[in-house]
């Protein structure tokens, strides 16, 4: 077993007693139609992020009016199409991405659905609210992810298991600071929260502004220990920046023995875990020293836990099922072990995204058509299950758009020029819509073997540019409106599948 543990004491940074800085970010109020001040925190209406979905007032009576609204996604031959928000966000920065749900029997079923919520091109988590709904509660969510771009995407997706439209009921994206979870490499890995607690709290969660972040601290009480409150304890903050209130708890023992905790609460799939576990003493007169064991791993030994504080850590440390953390004192300890807080979070591959250029050329596509696919938001070809609808992509680390096909799909609206710098295309399949304007110049589409744009509404010329492109072996322009001459270079290039009528208005040529 391979893993990486290290112990920071806390004399890197201060944590400041003063009034906390107000939360940097976007918090959106999904299905709203207008903003609204809740604690403080302005929250604004999603219309402005999402192009699809229908807003909906929920009839259930609700104490946090977050909760009162939602944005509802059609499931009906939608299995594995993705419905994004794209958020504006600062690229290299690290933000705290949060979701809520809450159902409300907004589809007139007793049950919520199961469904899948993705970042960018990558598969977060399976969103099963059941049994909070069914005991009343709201459901949330939440990751850590680094902005690679000018905007961040989060999708929700019907899968399988998906019975009645997917919702989201409200979307944070909030930037927290860059020292926070920074043994992760954020270039290749996400962080997708398991769970955060504050051992021994039996009070409302902690957040902000407690939490500079707003980080939700939920009570743990435990069965195995008394917890200890009112403690006077002197951190000063490491890495993660904890709220001092955690440390105002403990689970500790009356006696020199063992603590055993089952946590987190919940079996854990066989994966790779980010894990940090918080400790502080309230006296610096006895001697606190104990050995943490994970599943009886050794995790770290010999820790001294001072009013000082200290933080133990592993950023990628196996897991599967059911998980016991084990604090036993030292030998010559007088005192018993104490846990303040922990926070573990699943490793999360990133799976990449699609070519920048193809990206970009892709939304000028998209902007030319007045009635583009509803799921043509986020990244077109990523996560692998749920590409755009049309869109066929290379395998690969760098991955590239290699065929479009939207045949028949009642579109209207142009085809752009920038097409041609998707210059991995070799099939563009366009026919039977409503298409108008002229074909852009695709010279530079040197892969492309099939072009198929008949039964559209498009005019002018032929570009004679298309008998340059050496693999074309599939012309169909018949029934649009196009005019001139059909290219020479096109009726005698060897090979090529050419149909040009019925259904234009061709010249006939000169006589030689």
């Amino acid at each position: 077993m391979s893993f990486l543990s290290l112990i920071f004491f806390f004399s890197l940074l201060s944590l400041s007693l003063s009034q906390p800085p107000p939360l940097k970010g976007l918090l959106i109020d999904c299905g709203a139609t207008t903003g609204s001040i809740i604690d403080g925190r302005a929250w604004v209406p999603d219309a402005a992020f999402i192009c699809t979905g229908t807003p909906k007032n929920l009839t259930t009576p609700v104490l946090n009016p977050i909760l009162s609204t939602l944005r509802s996604f059609p499931s009906t031959n939608n299995l594995r199409k993705k419905f994004c928000y794209v958020v504006p966000v600062y690229r290299n920065a690290k933000y705290l991405i949060r979701t809520t749900y809450f159902y409300g029997g907004i589809n007139d079923r007793d049950s919520p659905p199961v469904f899948d919520q993705i970042v960018d091109g990558t598969f977060w988590s399976v969103v099963n609210t059941t049994e909070d709904y069914a005991n009343g509660m709201s459901s949330y969510f939440e990751g850590v992810f680094v902005a690679h771009g000018k905007t961040m995407s989060l999708c929700i997706a019907a899968n399988t298991y998906t019975d009645s439209d997917p919702f989201i009921t409200a979307l944070e994206f909030l930037i927290v600071g860059d020292s926070l979870y920074n043994s992760t490499d954020f270039g290749k890995y996400g962080l997708r929260l398991v769970g955060r607690h504050a051992f021994g709290l039996s009070g409302p969660i902690i957040r902000y502004p407690d939490d500079h972040f707003n980080r939700f601290w939920e009570p743990f009480e435990g069965t195995y220990s008394a917890p200890t409150e009112n403690r006077n304890v002197s951190v000063s903050a490491f890495w993660n920046l904890p709220p001092l209130k955690i440390f105002e708890r403990a689970l500790t023992t009356t006696k020199v023995q063992p603590i055993e905790l089952s946590w987190p609460p919940m079996s854990l799939p066989n994966s790779t875990y980010y894990i940090a576990l918080y400790f502080a003493d309230d006296r610096n007169w006895s001697s606190r020293v104990f050995d943490v064991k994970i599943n009886n791993v050794p995790y770290y030994l010999n820790l001294n836990v001072t009013p000082a504080g200290a933080c133990v850590f592993a950023a990628r440390w196996p897991l599967a099922g059911a998980v016991k953390i084990t604090l036993t004192p030292a030998i010559g300890s007088n005192t018993g072990p104490l846990i303040n807080a922990g926070e573990v979070f699943e490793v999360l591959v990133l799976e990449g995204r699609t070519t920048t250029r193809d990206v970009i050329a892709l939304e000028k596509v998209k902007d030319s058509l007045k009635n583009p696919p509803l799921d043509w938001n986020g990244d077109p070809c990523l996560p692998r299950q749920f590409p755009w609808t049309g869109i066929l992509c290379s395998e690969g680390p760098q991955i590239r758009v290699i065929a479009l096909n939207l045949t028949n799909m009642g579109l209207s609206g142009s085809l752009s020029p920038t097409i041609s710098k998707m210059t991995a295309l070799t099939d563009i399949w366009l026919g039977y819509n409503s298409l108008t304007g002229s074909i852009p110049d695709l010279s530079s589409m040197k892969m492309l073997k099939i072009l198929r744009l008949e039964n559209n509404q498009l005019s002018g010329e032929i570009p004679p540019s298309l008998g340059a492109i050496d693999g074309l072996c599939e012309l169909f322009l018949q029934n649009n409106n196009l005019t001139g001459l059909v290219p020479k270079n096109l009726e005698e290039k060897p090979g090529l599948n050419l149909k040009t009528s019925p259904g234009n208005n061709f010249v006939s040529p000169p006589p030689p």
